[in-house]
């Protein structure tokens, strides 16, 4: 055997310490750093000058372009990029699929989106009026898909892969449950009821469950922001805003476009990459 070929075939070198600090830093520390970074915007530009209880437009548009574009979108792009060329995570796993199947499974998200809505819509809650608080959330709830499980939901698994399937998912589900739930506490501090406690657990369990189940970003981008839109307006969290739609549409306009960019821009790039059977999941 030459010296070459003895050279390469040996174990990576390096101490087991450093090893292991390496994916736990790359896989971990860093997706939870930017999901608290974010966690700190939403803070500072929404919850700390109740922005949804009081109609701003400028401040409401500068809360999309920061906290939900650069922070909650922008960051996680290029951490994903990251882990696209070391292999952690795929096209399959983030949950951005095929135009065909993402019109599908939105459609059939909205319909089955409107059955809570109707039965815990206050009375005297128009259409128009939900629409337009969803519409308001809307740039929140992609920022919290793309943080709390593109991020780092898919990046947890890749931590915990070699555990199995089973075991990844359990441990994506809890995690990025616990990220979701934390996030009313900061849009709405010292105002939100203890009993939105359990609302906000369970809702995100039922996120993270239908992420994981069905991988399709958008789709659960439209659930997060129904779970949240149905206790604003129900009077139990920070009361329903009079913003006009104006500012409302750009801000939402701008949150779809830049998820819609990214789509585009990871499919362009990443989209031949081949997904492991052992990895669909």
């Amino acid at each position: 055997m030459s010296q070459s070929d003895a050279a390469s075939r040996k174990e990576p070198s390096g101490p087991p310490t450093t090893l292991f600090i390496q994916p736990v830093l790359r896989l971990l520390v860093i997706p939870l750093l930017v999901y608290s970074i974010w966690l700190m915007e939403i803070f500072l530009l929404e919850g700390n000058v109740r922005l949804f209880s009081r109609p701003d437009s400028a401040g409401l548009v500068i809360y999309t372009l920061v906290a939900c574009v650069l922070i909650g979108s922008v960051v996680p792009l290029f951490l994903i990029r990251r882990s696209f060329l070391s292999g952690a995570v795929n096209l399959f796993q983030i949950g951005f699929r095929s135009a065909r199947r993402t019109i599908l499974i939105c459609t059939v998200t909205l319909a089955i989106c409107s059955v809570p809505v109707v039965l815990f819509s206050p009375p005297g809650m128009d259409s128009q009026s939900f629409f337009r608080v969803f519409l308001l959330l809307l740039p929140t709830g992609v920022a919290s898909v793309m943080v709390c499980w593109v991020l780092v939901g898919t990046h947890v698994q890749a931590l915990v892969r070699g555990s199995g399937a089973p075991a990844s998912i359990c441990v994506g589900v809890v995690v990025t449950s616990i990220l979701f739930g934390i996030v009313p506490l900061v849009q709405t501090p010292g105002i939100l009821p203890q009993e939105m406690t359990l609302w906000n657990i369970g809702s995100g369990i039922i996120a993270a469950l239908f992420f994981f189940s069905l991988r399709d970003v958008y789709a659960t981008s439209i659930v997060a922001t129904v779970l949240r839109v149905i206790p604003m307006t129900a009077g139990t969290g920070t009361g329903y805003p009079g913003y006009a739609m104006t500012p409302v549409l750009l801000s939402a306009a701008i949150s779809l476009g830049t998820l819609i960019g990214i789509h585009w821009y990871l499919s362009r790039n990443f989209a031949t990459i081949a997904v492991p059977e052992m990895q669909r999941t």
